[in-house]
C-alpha cells in the first residue's frame, strides 16, 4: 500500500484573549491507501480537531500535513477546498442532510459542485442508491426517513464522487444497535473495495471493524493497536 496521509509534528493551538488551549500536541502518524483507521479517546482529547485537519477543514498551528503527496501546510482555504472536492467524503453523526432536498437531490449535490454532466449525475446517483438499498426512497425527504435510512443517504452522498478518503465522525452515534451495525458493515464493504476510511468513535464495538485503532489522550497519540483479525481479511 502507498501512503495517502502523513502527519509530522502536527499541533493545533486555539488562542483567545484569556486562554491558550492545545488541542493537538506534536502528533505523528501515517495512513496508507486502503487502510481503515479508528481514532478513539475521551471527549476533549482532540479527535474532532484531528479529523478536521485530516479532512482539510482546518489547518494545523505547527507541523506538516501531507495528503496524497501534497503538503497542505500553509495552503489558503480555496486551495484546501479544491483538494477536498472529489477526494474526501464526510459522514457525520447528525447526518447533515438538507431537509428541503429529496434523497436523490441530497446525494446528487456533491456532483453538482463538481459540475458533473446531468446524464452522468443521474447514472452515478441511481447506482449508489441501488448499492445502498435506498432506491425506493429516492423522492422522499429526510424527515420522512428513519435514522438508519438517513445515514445511508449520508453515506451515499459521501461516496458518490468515488473519493479517495472517507471520514466518519461518530457515524453510529444517533443510531440503535441494529442500524449502527448495518452502517459499520457498509463502511467495511466500501473499505474492502479500496476506499480509505478514517473514523472517530467512542464505540469499542465499532472500532473492531477497523484495521488499526489510534488512541488519543490530551492531544497526543498514546497508543496504537493493530486489529489482526481485520488485517488478515484485508492485509
Amino acid at each position: 500500500m502507498n501512503k495517502m496521509i502523513k502527519a509530522e509534528n502536527l499541533s493545533k493551538v486555539y488562542t483567545t484573549d484569556e486562554i491558550e488551549t492545545t488541542a493537538l500536541n506534536s502528533v505523528n502518524f501515517k495512513i496508507e491507501k486502503g487502510d481503515f483507521v479508528a481514532i478513539m479517546g475521551p471527549s476533549g482529547c482532540g479527535k474532532s480537531t484531528l479529523l478536521n485537519i485530516i479532512g482539510l477543514l482546518d489547518s494545523p498551528s505547527k507541523g506538516d500535513y501531507i495528503f496524497n503527496e501534497t503538503n497542505t501546510t500553509g495552503l489558503p482555504e480555496r486551495k484546501r477546498s479544491d483538494l477536498r472536492k472529489g477526494n474526501i467524503g464526510f459522514i457525520f453523526q447528525s447526518f447533515n442532510l438538507i431537509d428541503e432536498l429529496t434523497v436523490f437531490e441530497n446525494i446528487e449535490l456533491p456532483l453538482l459542485y463538481l459540475k458533473v454532466p446531468t446524464a452522468e449525475r443521474k447514472t452515478k446517483v441511481e447506482k449508489i442508491m441501488q448499492d445502498m438499498n435506498i432506491m425506493h426512497r429516492r423522492n422522499h425527504y429526510p424527515q420522512q426517513l428513519s435514522g438508519g435510512q438517513q445515514q445511508r443517504v449520508a453515506i451515499a452522498r459521501a461516496v458518490v464522487t468515488d473519493p479517495l478518503l472517507l471520514l466518519a465522525d461518530e457515524p453510529t452515534g444517533n443510531l440503535d444497535s441494529k442500524n449502527g451495525e448495518e452502517v459499520m458493515k457498509l463502511l467495511t464493504s466500501l473499505n474492502d473495495k479500496g476506499t480509505t476510511v478514517v473514523m472517530v468513535t467512542h464505540s469499542s464495538y465499532d472500532a473492531k471493524f477497523a484495521h488499526r485503532i489510534m488512541n488519543l489522550f490530551d492531544g497526543q497519540i498514546i497508543s496504537e493497536n493493530i486489529n489482526e483479525e481485520r488485517m488478515l481479511v484485508n492485509p
